[in-house]
């Protein structure tokens, strides 16, 4: 491991480090601390740090990630939040399917992606911090100019209310159902009443069967609709920027599960995913930062992508060329997945993560009991499990890894993990994904002999 990435691990505080270090316990990808644990994504830095500074200056952008089950794909849109959050924007991962969140029910993406809103500063659900945030900028932008508004309640909220219809006149338009919304939450709030304002703001983040009393109280009538959820993305977004965010980034997760659902329900989904991408690029959506990921299967399989030619043409992208070569400013990005190399390398910064929190003779004997050599055995050997597929190997790589060697040597001093430490892999704490690579080995299969 490279000094720079021993420094970086040296410099983080003990509630990032044990917070990383828990998740890869759990077999979870961190919530923080990606930057420590990415391996092979320097390629994609500089376009990405672009791309953020472009939403934050008011533009927008759309991409698209491809690569196989277990390349990383998740990873790598959680290192894009983190960084995305450290520039000022909210973040909102939300995974499509077909049950829960439906591609071609806009008004479903919208709830999730309400649900799922998080900043550098609150957890899911941020949606009623960023509100009030909003309407305490507007209050403080009223004070700055007008000084009968400090001492006149009746003033301020009419200044206040005048400036809600002006800050949200292009929203209006579309959506003018997201500016009532606003005015009834901020006018029950007023009034005392904690029930009515909530249950308004549950309208505005698109939940349904919201009480009829709260809807007359604020002036809006039934639930959010498929046609009206862009509309609202577009208030939410004007908020956001007022409330001192610089932009939002969405991830649309898992699009390739549409695929799977009826014939008649994937052309809507796939129709509804070409407009959202024609709506960024006509620049409807100032500070929003859309992200799709799929397999390749789905960019390029006849019942994914290819399925809508409008579509397809909008994502067409050549990987044609030696993959080194890839053109991180496209607007599909493909992600290489893992090698032993890479592995090897991503468990050497995560023993380098651990060791940085570990003092005394315990430093030098996870150094010498986890070096490079058995990072190699253990990495070949957790892929030997999983089919010789290293590319499904590095969630469980790092949970053995991270639980049963590293946790162990740090805590006994006689453990030696490649005498004491037999590998096992069990069913139940695989996915489905890694069940069936397990399943590909040649032992495995049964023979009829007879």
């Amino acid at each position: 491991m490279s000094a720079e990435g021993m420094g970086s691990a040296g410099g983080v505080s003990a509630a990032r480090r044990r917070e990383v270090l828990d998740a890869l316990r759990r077999g979870a990808v961190p919530a923080v601390g990606l930057d420590l644990l990415a391996v092979g994504l320097d390629r994609f830095e500089r376009a990405a740090t672009e791309d953020i500074a472009a939403v934050a200056a008011g533009g927008s952008v759309f991409k698209a990630v491809r690569g196989e089950y277990g390349s990383g794909k998740t990873f790598f849109t959680r290192w894009l939040a983190e960084r995305a959050k450290k520039a000022g924007l909210a973040v909102a991962e939300v995974q499509i399917s077909e049950n829960e969140t439906p591609l071609h029910r806009l008004e479903t993406v919208y709830r999730r992606l309400t649900e799922r809103l998080t900043t550098a500063t609150f957890p899911p659900s941020a949606l009623r911090q960023v509100v009030d945030g909003w309407f305490y900028a507007l209050e403080e932008d009223v004070l700055a100019t007008d000084a009968a508004a400090g001492v006149n309640a009746e003033v301020l909220d009419r200044a206040v209310a005048e400036l809600v219809d002006r800050r949200l006149a292009d929203v209006a338009r579309t959506a003018p159902a997201f500016a009532a919304a606003l005015r009834g939450y901020r006018a029950a709030l007023a009034g005392g009443d904690e029930a009515t304002a909530a249950a308004v703001l549950a309208w505005l983040g698109g939940q349904p069967h919201v009480a009829a009393s709260a809807r007359r109280a604020a002036g809006v009538r039934g639930d959010l609709d498929h046609f009206g959820a862009l509309g609202f993305l577009q208030g939410l977004l004007a908020v956001l920027r007022d409330s001192g965010f610089r932009g939002l980034l969405v991830v649309l997760d898992e699009v390739e599960t549409l695929q799977r659902v009826r014939s008649d329900a994937r052309d809507k989904a796939l129709n509804a995913l070409r407009q959202l991408i024609d709506e960024v690029h006509s620049g409807r959506f100032p500070g929003l930062f859309l992200v799709i990921t799929g397999t390749p299967a789905f960019y390029d399989g006849p019942q994914g992508a290819a399925r809508l030619a409008p579509l397809a043409q909008r994502l067409a992208t050549d990987f044609t060329a030696d993959p080194k070569f890839d053109n991180p400013r496209a607007v599909q990005l493909r992600l290489p997945g893992f090698t032993e190399a890479s592995l090897v390398e991503l468990g050497g910064r995560v023993r380098d993560l651990y060791t940085a929190g570990t003092s005394g003779a315990g430093v030098g004997r996870i150094e010498r009991l986890a070096d490079d050599a058995y990072l190699r055995e253990l990495a070949g050997a957790v892929a030997g499990r999983l089919g010789g597929k290293v590319g499904v190997a590095p969630r469980l790589f790092l949970k053995k890894l991270v639980g049963d060697v590293l946790d162990r040597v740090d805590q006994f001093d006689d453990f030696d993990p490649r005498r004491d430490y037999p590998l096992t892999l069990t069913s139940a704490e695989m996915s489905d994904l890694e069940r069936n690579a397990a399943a590909t080995r040649a032992d495995d299969i049964d023979l009829d002999l007879g």
